[in-house]
């Protein structure tokens, strides 16, 4: 828009079908009302996370998952931002320019409340003035205001594609410009930026292509860092962002189509996020919506995330490489190991079956069977099929999900004893949902919802045994892969 920017339980054979045709596509991300264009970092407040768009308004939503109108913001405007520092929350607007009918004369100002919920007496926002503008002549746009808070020092970003990205210091007491600071150019051919601190090096995110084109949109995120606030900021390859440069974070992908306007989301733990907008949702008009996608890390670089996709694979674990498997007796495929030793070159090859489902389940045990971590050996008990459960609710931009052993009506479930075992599936029992998070390594955590709020999550005890314990991000025994067969 103007600104061109950014924000299991089931009986399987007979029940997959109808809850895969059910559940949303991995791209599709979110639920409720998510329609929105140049989300402001989200922001919690009051038990609530908080998101305001351009035009004013904007969403809020208890889980990071269902996401409903209502929140309240006065001024009107672009593009907008928010921090908490202390007891107050400033959000910065801009006001005119983005090409439009003020063609590229705007305002960034800032305001202030206590809370952002409101419903709360503390409700009440307080405008403070005007802390950047451009004149409509310069090389120069000031819209898309975006923060940072470190080393006690308040940062502000702004500008489109419109000539330069400049970057101010407010005063975190009163959001005010700081005596004396002038705006210094940063990048160009980017815009909806972000700000984000990390291990010593300062990253300004961007916006670079086309907006407000909906599926035609080329919108995408890219990134460059500094050790300095002010720069100067380059890409992966050492080109300048001042020249136009920026390494890929983030890209249309799957029925998703422009992706901008970068907002950070520290969840702790390892666990980071962010939230941006699409400039089409293929499957939801082709409008804007608000998604949140794993934010991952490597090499000293942010990069985009992936949510676990629906499938069959092998859960393996990162502490010891063993994979987790239904607890039950081995059975050896059929195979005379000395007729293998003693073949002559003029025998026949021939193919070795594999083992299947009916093979060995007649021998497994009924009821809840234990769950334990072995070498892999593509065995019908070391499959689990992965299937969203997004009428179930999520969290942070991922439904839940069943997790069953491929082919049977054996679904993974937390026990009343804080225990992991295959139960039979039961699309109505929630301690047959899991949570699955990407990590900044690009592994995952797998948290049942019914335990959630205790911290517990699948965790490797030694090398064969899995359990419910307090998660700990120093340590590779509650993290997993998600392996294809």
């Amino acid at each position: 828009m103007l600104k061109h920017t950014l924000l299991a339980r089931l009986p399987l054979a007979p029940v997959a079908a109808s809850l895969l045709a059910f559940a949303a596509p991995a791209s599709a991300q979110l639920a409720g009302d998510v329609f929105i264009h140049d989300p402001s970092t989200l922001t919690y407040s009051d038990g609530r996370w908080y998101t305001f768009g351009t035009r004013g308004g904007g969403l809020s939503s208890e889980d990071g998952w269902t996401w409903e109108d209502g929140a309240v913001r006065p001024g009107g405007g672009v593009a907008p931002d928010t921090i908490k520092i202390g007891d107050r929350y400033y959000v910065s607007w801009a006001v005119g320019g983005g090409g439009m009918s003020g063609g590229h004369a705007s305002d960034v100002k800032m305001m202030w409340t206590k809370s952002l919920d409101p419903n709360s007496p503390d409700f009440a926002f307080h405008e403070i003035g005007t802390v950047a503008s451009s004149d409509g002549y310069e090389n120069h746009d000031a819209i898309d205001p975006a923060f940072l808070y470190q080393d006690g020092r308040l940062w502000l970003s702004y500008g489109t594609y419109f000539g330069s990205i400049r970057i101010i210091e407010l005063d975190p007491a009163t959001g005010l410009r700081v005596a004396g600071n002038e705006p210094v150019e940063i990048a160009i051919d980017m815009e909806a930026t972000a700000l984000m601190y990390r291990d010593g090096w300062y990253y300004l995110l961007g916006t670079h292509g086309t907006c407000c084109d909906g599926p035609n949109s080329t919108y995408n995120i890219r990134v460059g860092r500094s050790r300095s606030p002010t720069g100067p900021y380059l890409d992966n390859m050492g080109q300048p962002l001042l020249r136009g440069g920026g390494k890929l974070v983030a890209a249309s992908h799957d029925r998703m189509i422009g992706a901008g306007h970068f907002g950070l989301i520290d969840l702790g733990d390892d666990i980071q996020k962010f939230s941006l907008h699409y400039e089409a949702d293929m499957e939801r008009s082709g409008r804007s919506v608000l998604a949140i996608e794993p934010l991952l890390w490597r090499d000293g670089w942010p990069v985009a995330g992936e949510n676990v996709r629906p499938g069959t694979y092998q859960i393996q674990s990162q502490r010891s490489g063993n994979t987790l498997q239904l607890q039950t007796d081995f059975v050896r495929i059929p195979f005379d190991a000395r007729r293998s030793f003693m073949a002559g070159p003029d025998d026949p090859i021939v193919t070795v079956p594999a083992q299947t489902l009916p093979d060995v389940e007649a021998g497994w045990p009924d009821g809840p069977v234990r769950v334990d971590l072995s070498a892999y050996m593509v065995r019908p008990n070391q499959h689990w099929t992965i299937t969203p459960a997004p009428e179930a609710g999520g969290w942070f931009g991922a439904p839940f999900y069943r997790i069953t052993v491929e082919g049977t009506g054996r679904a993974l479930a937390a026990t009343d004893d804080r225990e992991i075992a295959a139960v039979p599936a039961d699309a109505s029992d929630d301690s047959q949902l899991w949570r699955i998070d990407q990590l900044i390594d690009g592994t995952y955590r797998i948290t049942p919802k019914r335990y959630a709020d205790e911290g517990l999550a699948m965790v490797a005890i030694g090398t064969s045994t899995p359990s419910l314990v307090p998660f700990d991000a120093g340590s590779d025994a509650g993290r997993w892969q998600f392996k294809l067969p």
